[in-house]
């Protein structure tokens, strides 16, 4: 079984309105539980890459932190469930000539 999956029906196309009632399935590597979350309980982290795009949850029966990849599919999924997400940025900027400290300095 795949870590995660949809419980309530989601299109592949994400849609404005998402009910409050899409939930997801997912499992806990470390106790090995399985339960549903709501939309809300997750977090989604899209990279530069697939190796730096994840989604994460606390596990509600032994309370671990609990991170996994998120690829394409996923990434749909909870994009179209409702899941907060976050867009990671590699921290580098461009050198502006004639600037050499942070902004207002």
């Amino acid at each position: 079984m795949p870590p995660l999956s949809v419980v309530s029906g989601v299109s592949a196309v994400p849609t404005v309105v998402v009910p409050e009632s899409v939930r997801f399935r997912a499992a806990c590597p470390e106790c090995r539980a399985r339960f549903e979350l709501a939309a809300a309980e997750f977090r989604l982290a899209i990279g530069a890459s697939s190796r730096t795009t994840f989604y994460s949850f606390t596990c509600p029966a032994c309370d671990a932190a609990v991170r996994r990849p998120a690829g394409e599919r996923i990434v749909e999924l909870l994009t179209g469930g409702g899941v907060r997400t976050l867009r990671l940025h590699t921290g580098a900027r461009p050198v502006t000539p004639g600037h050499s400290g942070p902004a207002g300095h």
